[in-house]
């Protein structure tokens, strides 16, 4: 199997995860998704493994895996975390931030208004994660920190599940873009602690919403059952 058709098969199992075509809960039988996909069992394990290593996949028995619920407790660890390490990281880079580094950043921006915006195009949670990420790292790469920056970029890939979550059921694409443009501002004017404040408040009010959401969830499912 090709490099481009297990990339392809990894990007179509992640997007049925996404859009609840897969059921969760319930371990993952290799031979019912090789004849979903119309493909041999061997890649199908592949992506599932990597799956796994990404957060999107669990264990289930001894060598099963399933997609895990949503869950309010993980949200929570996972933007608690981001709170602390992202300004961190954030105060080591503007320092290193030239005019350079923060128009890349501000063309990721416009790339996700621009497809907000146009009616004839539609941005998929995949490509809003993905720029979003691309918006952070590129600035968070400037810091020099090789070990930090990799554990937030582990983060975010652990945040895959919820990211674009926000912007569908929650309506918070025009918050989040509001809150990257004052962020770029403060960097541009190199206000460490103001940005490094502005930061944090942005990921623990993205964090604190989906968690609240996600609490109202969990106690409407357990009244009706």
């Amino acid at each position: 199997m090709s490099k481009q058709a297990a990339e392809m098969l990894y990007k179509q199992i992640k997007l049925d995860i996404r859009h609840n075509r897969l059921p969760v809960a319930q371990a993952l039988k290799q031979e019912e998704l090789s004849q979903r996909y119309n493909i041999s069992r061997i890649p199908i394990r592949d992506v599932l493994q990597r799956l796994k290593n990404e957060g999107w996949l669990t264990t289930c028995g001894k060598r099963g895996v399933m997609i895990p619920e949503l869950n309010a407790t993980e949200a929570e660890d996972l933007y608690l975390m981001r709170k602390y390490l992202e300004p961190l990281i954030l105060g080591y880079a503007i320092p290193n931030l030239n005019q350079q580094t923060i128009g890349k950043a501000t063309d990721y921006l416009q790339t996700i208004d621009a497809q907000t915006d146009d009616p004839n195009q539609h941005m998929s949670i995949e490509e809003h994660g993905e720029l979003n990420w691309q918006f952070h790292a590129c600035l968070y790469q400037q810091a020099n920190r090789p070990t930090l920056f990799n554990t937030i970029a582990s983060l975010h890939q652990l945040c895959g599940r919820y990211i674009g979550f926000h912007n569908q059921q929650l309506d918070y694409l025009a918050t989040s873009q509001q809150d990257h443009y004052n962020l770029l501002k403060a960097i541009e004017n190199k206000d460490i602690p103001h940005a490094k404040s502005l930061l944090e408040a942005h990921i623990s009010d993205a964090g604190e919403t989906l968690v609240a959401f996600l609490v109202d969830e969990s106690k409407d499912s357990a009244e009706m059952e």
